[in-house]
């Protein structure tokens, strides 16, 4: 009776200090990813930010990715009040265990010392952005900066567990970037997962783009005007961005990659075209993009259904 007791006894410190374990574990990591769409200045430009901003809020909600904490700025929203107040929010939820991810498409410029977000009213500095993602307990963070002369940006964000990627490798790179596509593409296409273990890292996201945007411009035969840069591999290369499921299944689908095609073609035909501006009659460039840019919202909805 005496042993048996001792075993009761024993099992029950056990399952004591099995609970207290438990309860002392930090919960659950939840990641918050922020994205926003800035100011095109151009209709075309306007209508592709969006489609980039709402193909990413697509696919973040796709597949196994409930953990994440999502929110799209595009348009009217995305506004620098409206960003502030997100990131904000994000420093009053978020943990030391969570992660922060904030993706910017769009315009950036830079004046040689400080570098701006071009949104809808005041523009964004690298400096006041950094300023809210420092208030963010999260220790694990990457910031991708996919706007022209992003670059300029990254002196600024620069911090412990802050992870940075860029469209361009200096301020002084000012053309419209087509890494933000390609970014984009690589969130949706199983073959950014490059070691096949079901999700894409930073890492993969960024050779990826790094890649097909290499690609395009050997392509259309235009000299490179952007070289994207990230400023630490190994932290880059074990942050995960998405988990495949339905997504892959997506993108394996013969009908769904015939059009996930059909789309890339059609924004390399827009790119391209803008390349040609300068030489065209305004109302055939106008036409020619009104056109391209009608095909592409239709081949996305395809995409979509």
């Amino acid at each position: 009776m005496a042993a048996a007791a001792q075993v009761g006894c024993g099992l029950k410190r056990l399952l004591l200090i099995s609970l207290a374990a438990v309860i002392a574990a930090p919960a659950f990591a939840t990641t918050y990813i922020v994205t926003i769409a800035g100011l095109g200045g151009e209709p075309d430009y306007e209508t592709r930010f969006e489609l980039l901003a709402n193909d990413t809020d697509k696919i973040l909600h796709t597949g196994p990715n409930a953990d994440r904490s999502v929110e799209t700025l595009q348009g009217a929203a995305a506004t620098k009040a409206k960003l502030t107040a997100s990131l904000n929010r994000v420093a009053s939820e978020a943990k030391a265990q969570d992660a922060l991810v904030l993706m910017m498409i769009g315009h950036g410029t830079f004046d040689g010392a400080e570098y701006k977000f071009n949104l809808p009213g005041p523009d964004i500095s690298a400096a006041e952005l950094a300023a809210l993602l420092n208030h963010i307990p999260a220790t694990r963070q990457l910031i991708v900066d996919m706007t022209s002369a992003s670059g300029g940006a990254t002196e600024a964000l620069k911090r412990a567990n802050r992870t940075i990627i860029t469209a361009t490798r200096s301020g002084a790179e000012r053309n419209a970037t087509v890494f933000a596509r390609f970014w984009v593409e690589a969130l949706r296409d199983a073959a950014a997962d490059t070691d096949k273990n079901g999700q894409v890292t930073a890492l993969e996201a960024f050779h990826y783009a790094q890649t097909k945007t290499a690609a395009f411009y050997t392509e259309q035969k235009h000299l490179v005007t952007e070289h994207a840069q990230i400023d630490d591999q190994q932290r880059a290369g074990t942050f995960t961005l998405v988990r495949y499921g339905s997504i892959a299944a997506e993108t394996s689908d013969p009908a769904k990659k015939e059009l996930i095609a059909k789309k890339e073609q059609i924004e390399n035909q827009i790119d391209a075209l803008k390349y040609q501006k300068s030489l065209m009659a305004p109302e055939d460039y106008r036409k020619q993009l009104t056109n391209l840019l009608v095909e592409l919202a239709k081949t996305q909805a395809a995409i979509d259904k």
